[in-house]
């Protein structure tokens, strides 16, 4: 059983080493010659303004889970969309429809309050 992977763990080895030893050959080979102004933090062809240890508004995380959370839905609805037909076939059709729909009306609320919220509201 273990044999059969044999192949697979020695293409890993060998795609790792080859990938560490060429890091290591271009550390080695490569130019290195720093200065201050390389050593600069580079924020768009800017100077940096103030410390980089701001903190972040609760608005950003809240912005980043609602993205994250219907992201997410509108990936479940992917495999929906491909294998319809087939649920058309089997005569479950206008069930799977019903449940989308009820599925997409429960996004629609939750959108609505976060608007009615002001959760997408930017200052």
């Amino acid at each position: 059983m273990l044999t059969d992977f044999l192949p697979l763990f020695i293409m890993i080895v060998l795609a790792a080493g080859l990938a560490f030893s060429l890091l290591k050959l271009a550390e080695i080979l490569g130019p290195h010659r720093p200065n201050l102004i390389k050593r600069m933090p580079y924020e768009s062809g800017m100077d940096p303004v103030g410390t980089a240890r701001e903190r972040y508004t609760v608005k950003f995380y809240l912005v980043a889970m609602i993205f994250i959370v219907f992201d997410v839905e509108i990936v479940f609805l992917y495999p929906w969309a491909v294998s319809y037909r087939d649920f058309l076939e089997a005569g479950a059709g206008l069930g799977v429809l019903a449940v989308v729909v009820f599925f997409l009306i429960i996004l629609a609320v939750g959108l609505l309050y976060d608007i009615k919220k002001g959760g997408l509201e930017f200052d």
